[in-house]
């Protein structure tokens, strides 16, 4: 009997993992990437306990990572331009969520996540990762997907985890749905931390220490923390939406940041703010979008995941964790669905699809809202779908446990 084959869309955090909580013996997965190269840029990422729970625990990975100088997050501070620390949060998370905050150079876990994927020491068939790999078109019915280079490939399910400018979603939806603008662009950068400790930026914070830290400005902000045991310092310097040079064949908001221009932005901010700013290599820009909630994650045999299909902003630092959700939930929902039981119908595939867009949707769309509101200022009204506070947000976020336990609890308030 064939392998049941599954062809996924995209090959970063949310493409990665969603072939990890897929692998079997019997199924033939397929990762479709449209770079000639598979990595990740060089910035920080944090994982929330709700989905680091299922990296580091569920998936093995935690002490792969820590090879690489992952961190826990200790606190989340926020300073203003004088130097004076306003807010003080402590963010221990295990006791009350089962996992910690976790820090990490994106890099480092996009390579584990792949490693995990890829490598023959797992359990279930290695997955491929198909480079140079753009997909154009997709028919949801059929499982086929077709590249630019003319080549078509078909599947008993295919997984659209491309990102907010996915290919995948006008297949699934039938048309195309834009990504909206929120008036914020940021500047991204890395520093090396021995540098920063010898300027006057550590008499105010220490940049070793594991910690995500904010500078706020009046329309601006800076935004740092430390990886790979604290040998570099990530920056992500928020700012009003700078104009960029955007073309129809670019498929991402991320291009090469003018440092003139940065340091001219931030020339408002004292001395000390700045030197991480002074000190960067290559400055990256990436003009904030999110998008509003879809109709749909499916069609048929296809399946939007990540950024795909709920693209926020990164206020709450919720972006990859949701796209870790997602996979953890099309795992669950497709276990036992393999080669032994192939072919299945078009109807089966689109059930379980059905399935995890239930599971995951109010809960991901609420987290898009609430991390959108977070971005406005204050003075402008809340989003009356979020009604609950930053703590019990917090609570909502982080005590999240697992596509099988949303399910179970359904079933019981069905019966109740």
């Amino acid at each position: 009997m064939d392998p049941f084959r599954i062809i996924i869309v995209g090959g970063g955090i949310a493409g990665l993992a969603a072939a990890i909580a897929l692998r079997a013996d019997d199924r033939e997965i397929t990762i479709l990437e449209q770079s000639p190269i598979n990595k990740e840029i060089g910035a920080t990422i944090s994982l929330q306990p709700n989905a680091s729970k299922i990296v580091e625990q569920q998936w093995g990975l935690s002490a792969l990572l820590r090879t690489r100088g992952s961190m826990v997050d200790e606190a989340f501070e926020i300073y203003n331009t004088d130097g004076e620390r306003q807010i003080h949060i402590p963010l221990s998370t295990s006791e009350k969520y089962g996992a910690e905050r976790m820090m990490y150079h994106r890099a480092d876990l996009h390579s584990v996540l792949k490693h995990r994927a890829t490598a023959a020491e797992y359990p279930g068939r290695p997955v491929t990762v198909k480079l140079s790999s753009r997909v154009v078109g997709c028919d949801c019915q059929d499982g086929r997907v077709e590249l630019r280079n003319g080549e078509v490939m078909q599947a008993g399910l295919i997984i659209g985890a491309d990102g907010i400018k996915s290919s995948l979603r006008k297949a699934v939806l039938g048309e195309d749905v834009e990504a909206k603008r929120t008036g914020l662009s940021a500047y991204r950068l890395m520093v090396p931390t021995e540098e920063l400790r010898k300027t006057d930026f550590a008499d105010v914070i220490d940049p070793c220490r594991a910690c995500t830290t904010m500078v706020m400005g009046i329309d601006r902000r800076l935004i740092m923390g430390p990886a790979r045991n604290g040998s570099i310092y990530g920056v992500v310097a928020l700012v009003p939406d700078e104009s960029m040079q955007e073309s129809s064949g670019n498929t991402s908001w991320t291009t090469t940041g003018d440092r003139n221009k940065m340091m001219d932005t931030f020339s408002g901010f004292p001395e000390w703010a700045q030197r991480p700013l002074q000190l960067a290599g290559e400055v990256g820009l990436w003009q904030l979008r999110d998008l509003d909630p879809l109709p749909t994650w499916y069609r048929g045999k296809a399946l939007l995941i990540g950024d795909a299909a709920h693209a926020m902003l990164p206020t709450q630092g919720q972006g990859a964790s949701q796209a870790i959700e997602d996979a953890e939930a099309v795992g669950a929902f497709f276990a036992g669905f393999g080669g032994k039981n192939d072919p299945r119908t078009v109807d089966e595939v689109e059930q379980l699809n059905r399935a995890v867009f239930e599971c995951r949707y109010k809960r991901a769309t609420t987290i898009q809202a609430y991390s959108r509101q977070a971005a406005k200022p204050a003075t402008e009204p809340g989003d009356p779908r979020v009604k609950m506070s930053p703590a019990e947000f917090m609570d909502y976020n982080c005590s999240y446990g697992g596509a099988m336990d949303w399910y179970h609890r359904q079933k019981a308030e069905l019966v109740a």
